[in-house]
């Protein structure tokens, strides 16, 4: 017979005035070129306030992708890139979380999703600390920084320069700066199999 019992979870959730994901390319290899999307949200829960416990679900518009330029912007939606249509989400969904080395950097290991293509990725996270704001809500702060290849997720448009050179790199860096505010306890049901595999509902 299965059992439950509940486990309190601090939940957090994301101050979009505060915070941006974005991502940076070079383009003709002499100069780089920077986007950000504009909608994305994460489930994030915590024990205690313990972000080494962090379990995170994250996921972000495609459509909402945005260089500075139209025309640009456009391509980059269009089944060369992004395939916005068919491929509305980015998604990452947070497996590990390492201790802070002596710089306060945390390793973060996690499962990226673009175009239906999943891969493990490690990326670096320098913990801000946590502060109240003036009307009284706590809030984290975090700078997520790494590298990927796009090719890896099947983004392999290009184009040769008139040197033979590329114009578009396939290593993206990513910077995102996050801010999140506490939004109290919350009560996840744990559902004990006799097994004692442990499955979290949330």
């Amino acid at each position: 017979m299965e059992t439950s019992e509940v486990s309190l979870k601090t939940k957090w959730s994301i101050d979009h005035v505060h915070s941006e994901i974005s991502f940076r390319v070079r383009h003709l290899m002499i100069a780089h070129v920077t986007g950000t999307f504009k909608s994305f949200d994460a489930s994030i829960y915590t024990t205690g306030k313990r972000f080494e416990t962090a379990e995170i679900d994250l996921w972000i518009d495609t459509s909402t992708l945005n260089t500075g330029d139209p025309t640009r912007d456009r391509h980059l939606r269009s089944k060369d890139f992004f395939y916005t249509t068919r491929y509305k989400q980015i998604t990452f969904v947070a497996s590990t979380i390492g201790a802070a080395d002596e710089d306060g950097n945390h390793e973060l290991w996690g499962e990226l999703t673009m175009m239906g293509i999943t891969h493990n990725v490690k990326l670096n996270v320098k913990f801000g600390g946590i502060e109240t704001d003036p009307w009284g809500i706590e809030k984290s702060g975090f700078t997520v920084t790494g590298k990927i290849s796009r090719g890896e997720w099947g983004l392999i448009w290009n184009s040769n320069t008139e040197s033979g050179g590329l114009m578009v790199s396939d290593e993206v860096a990513i910077n995102c700066e996050i801010e999140v505010a506490n939004r109290g306890q919350k009560a996840l049901i744990m559902q004990l199999e006799p097994n004692d595999y442990n499955q979290t509902v949330f």
